[in-house]
């Protein structure tokens, strides 16, 4: 074990010509130190900074930093943003246009819904990157093919989308991988890191274990079905920050690891593994990126029709159960009505456990049961198999630092995408979605102690294996964040004390 000291790094700064000592840890993300630094020189934390040596040479601002002394600081160096506002503004009016001209054209709120994500990402190329005129002239470009594809769609509802639900049927339409036995091995654990894979790859890995678990076999399901399946399964998941294809892969492959560490095909029958897996593969299918509190509050045509009840996840099911009538994509075409039944209501059920709005209710009926389990009450199986797929609904914290830390970022960019929405339409924002009031830390210290751990801490009682694989990286992980909180804590008292100081001197004047 290496002395707590290890764990962080020691940058001095100039400031003004004054020498200023910044701490961090050496776990924070580049985007955390910068903020650090924009702490230290007392600008807002969204400047673009350059960091300088004695040299004059830029640095790298990122946990890596060469190490330097009180008698060598680095010079921080703000960058104007007064030379991009101008096109800022420009590409700012082209926006308004647009949204303009689409609001008159479209009364559909999810069609506005996916007008607006893509243009708040090419928002955003602006804003963050500072964009030159080839790129604003590129955006206009992005803009016009939108308004054309948008122009070309004859029917906005939801569920009648035949582009997209319609199968492939010149299968196979992506290549088979033939799949390394490390990679085999990998997918069987929690550590798995999807970033690293295409969504190619992911499809070949999916079909993988439905074959590694027998359930292609066992239920005489058609290989040409299944990939045909999963890749409108692909395109019926949208591309948001957080809720896309790679989060469904995720939770899956999640499903996958319970299944094999907990040797579940000794517990469950074959129907229910296929119920497990086929829920995880559907359970966010089609998700606008704007969460159920949205549909609620803004009365979209999700929540009229679901009456305000699950409006997501009863649009998720109804798109799982409509890709599943197309006979090309109906892998259980070999069931008989009943078991098609039991499928498809198993199915549902589990999808609609992820709601989260409905934890605390689940998570008590489970606790009420777990001491004295019984693998022959069908009760407790449904409640069991509700547990698990919402532990790998949210399981991104159990996964290594440098897989489970992209995610945050990803959820937080869908989250200010809704609370600035919210506050352009006058809705509640939620202050853990709001950019203004949350970060990293705030964010992910209350889930993992009052959410994630209790959870897995109450299913490892029934599977203790997963204490070593699940729990101590949760434990790990909330450890991480509130020490981040501490640093952060410790800086915004400085910056505190720096204001109060600068305003009594004004005051001696």
């Amino acid at each position: 074990m290496g002395s707590a000291s290890s764990s962080y790094r020691v940058i001095y700064l100039d400031v003004d010509g004054r020498i200023q000592k910044v701490v961090f840890s050496r776990f924070c993300s580049p985007c955390d130190i910068k903020e650090l630094f924009c702490t230290a020189l007392g600008v807002p934390r969204n400047t673009n900074l350059s960091l300088l040596d004695s040299s004059g040479a830029m640095v790298s601002i990122d946990p890596t930093m060469p190490h330097n002394t009180e008698r060598s600081p680095y010079r921080v160096v703000p960058v104007t943003s007064g030379q991009l506002a101008d096109k800022e503004e420009l590409f700012q009016n082209v926006l308004t246009q647009v949204a303009e001209q689409f609001s008159r054209a479209f009364k559909i709120n999810e069609l506005k819904t996916e007008v607006t994500n893509r243009l708040a990402m090419l928002e955003k190329r602006v804003e963050l990157e500072g964009m030159k005129v080839v790129e604003i002239e590129k955006c206009r470009n992005d803009i016009k093919k939108l308004r054309e594809e948008m122009a070309s769609r004859n029917n906005s509802n939801f569920l009648e989308d035949n582009k997209k639900l319609t199968p492939r049927r010149d299968v196979p339409s992506y290549p088979k991988y033939h799949l390394s036995k490390e990679t085999v091995e990998a997918l069987r654990l929690p550590t798995f890191d999807a970033w690293q894979w295409e969504p190619n790859e992911m499809l070949s890995c999916l079909e993988h274990m439905y074959h590694d678990l027998g359930l292609v076999k066992d239920f005489n399901i058609n290989p040409i079905t299944l990939k045909r399946w999963l890749l409108c399964i692909h395109d019926n998941y949208r591309n948001n920050a957080f809720h896309n294809f790679r989060h469904c892969f995720c939770v899956t492959q999640m499903m996958y690891s319970m299944i094999c560490l907990c040797s579940l095909q000794e517990k469950f029958t074959q129907v229910d593994i296929l119920i497990l897996m086929t829920a995880a593969v559907c359970h966010d299918l089609d998700h606008p990126g704007f969460n159920n509190t949205y549909q609620i509050n803004a009365r979209t045509e999700l929540a009229v029709r679901y009456n305000d009840i699950s409006p997501l996840e009863n649009h998720h099911c109804a798109v799982a159960f409509q890709i599943f009538s197309q006979p090309d994509c109906n892998i259980f075409s070999n069931f008989d009505p009943e078991a098609f039944k039991q499928i498809r209501q198993g199915t549902i059920t589990l999808i609609l456990a992820t709601d989260m709005a409905r934890h605390g209710e689940i998570l008590d009926s489970f606790k009420q049961k777990v001491d004295n389990f019984d693998y022959a009450d069908e009760e407790h199986i449904t409640c069991l198999k509700m547990v698990l797929i919402k532990c790998c609904d949210i399981s991104n914290e159990v996964r290594p630092m440098e897989v489970a830390e992209p995610w945050v970022d990803c959820l937080l960019e869908e989250y200010f995408m809704q609370s600035d929405r919210e506050k352009a339409e006058g809705l509640p924002v939620a202050p853990f979605m709001d950019r203004e009031k949350v970060t990293k830390p705030t964010a992910q210290i209350g889930f993992i102690k009052f959410v994630l751990i209790p959870m897995f801490e109450t299913v490892m009682k029934l599977f203790p294996q997963i204490e070593e694989a699940m729990v101590q990286p949760l434990r790990e992980s909330r450890d991480r964040y509130e020490e981040l909180k501490q640093i952060d804590d410790a800086m915004n008292e400085v910056q505190k004390k720096k204001s109060e100081n600068l305003t009594m001197g004004g005051k001696k004047k």
